[in-house]
Parts: C-alpha cells; structure tokens; sequence
C-alpha cells in the first residue's frame, strides 16, 4: 500500500533531466531537472528546477507553481511579463501562450492537471 503522506521533497526521488525542444529555445542552454512525486489520473506533482535561459511555451493542461528559488519572466502572447520570484504562487490556465525565461536558476513546485 503506498504511502498516503508523501512529502514534496527530491531526496529519495530520481530526477528526469531534459532540455526544452530546439525550435523552441529563444536563447541559452536551459536545462529541466524534474522529480515527478506523483501521476495518477491525469494528476502530476513534484519538483521542478531549470538554469537559465529562455524558450516558447504553450500550456494545455492547467497548472499550480509555487517558487521556491530563483526568479523567472513569464510573457504572454501580449507581451504582457511577469516576474516570478521565491514565495510567489500562481495557476496557469491553459491556453497560455508566450515565453518562459529563468533569470537565474528557478526551482518550484507543482501541480499539474491534464
């Protein structure tokens, strides 16, 4: 039986490390190191951290973020940017369209909802 208490921590969880699609790099070497806790119908939660840089992003699926280190600018297709930054909390909706860009290296956590 899994455990029903699971703490939102990376330790004891192996990590996915991957960059974002080439055609959607806008500049630097982002790279993803994610620690999925959790995937059960269409529910994904866990840890997320990215270096630098900056790419296009299109959301389908609606998302909860809370920062934890770090800061990042998230522009909508209006050019409209938000600066994200440690304790900062946000849903995004899907249909968001724009850019994510870390400015320095950006960990949050998550839950995602496809």
């Amino acid at each position: 039986m899994p455990e029903l208490l699971l703490p939102v921590t990376r330790q004891g969880t192996d990590p996915e490390v991957e960059r974002p699609a080439p055609e959607k790099v806008i500049a630097g070497d982002p790279v993803h190191t994610t620690w999925n806790l959790e995937e059960v119908d269409g529910l994904y939660c866990g840890l997320w951290q990215s270096t630098p840089g900056k790419w296009r992003i299109s959301y389908a699926e609606w998302e909860y973020i809370r920062i934890l280190e770090g800061v990042s600018i998230l522009t909508d297709a209006t050019g409209r940017a938000t600066t994200l930054r440690a304790g900062d909390s946000y849903i995004i909706r899907p249909g968001f369209e724009g850019t994510w860009e870390v400015v320095e290296t950006t960990l949050k956590d998550y839950v995602i909802r496809s």
